[in-house]
């Protein structure tokens, strides 16, 4: 069994609160041009593609919570080669993506603040993963957090 911390649950509750939040946008329109409509869409429609790709290379890895389970193993292959939380980076695309098709402002804070959410759980995830996987340090210095290094 993983031994998760309240840490652990903090994190991931937060991030289904700002999810649940993003659901019931608010009446603060942003005004975005027409011609942004469609690429906005379309961009949030590749975020969801990300994510599908990275749930698919993890698999049995696969956790809501920053710890990693037990009998998992490092995934490097897939998009995770390319990037190191391609979930996060999927889920950000979409919702910001999202945002500005919508116009909406909430939903753009709510982005941002997930964003910001995505960092620092990812800081924390990240020591859990130097932690059980020694070699993690060497993919960490050749793969981006959220985008690709060139």
């Amino acid at each position: 069994m993983t031994n998760r911390l309240a840490k652990d649950y903090w994190l991931v509750g937060i991030q289904f609160f700002l999810f649940f939040l993003f659901l019931f946008p608010t009446n603060y329109h942003l005004e975005i041009p027409a011609f942004l409509q469609i690429p906005s869409l379309i961009l949030a429609i590749v975020g969801l593609i990300i994510v599908l790709v990275a749930l698919f290379n993890l698999d049995k890895a696969l956790t809501a919570f920053p710890t990693p389970k037990n009998n998992s193993e490092l995934i490097t292959s897939g998009v995770y080669k390319c990037v190191r939380h391609p979930m996060y980076t999927g889920i950000l695309l979409t919702v910001f993506s999202f945002a500005f098709y919508s116009e909406s402002f909430s939903r753009l804070t709510i982005s941002v603040l997930l964003m910001i959410l995505f960092y620092f759980k990812t800081n924390y995830e990240e020591q859990k993963l130097l932690q059980k996987y020694p070699v993690y340090n060497a993919y960490k210095a050749r793969t981006g957090r959220f985008v690709p290094r060139f």
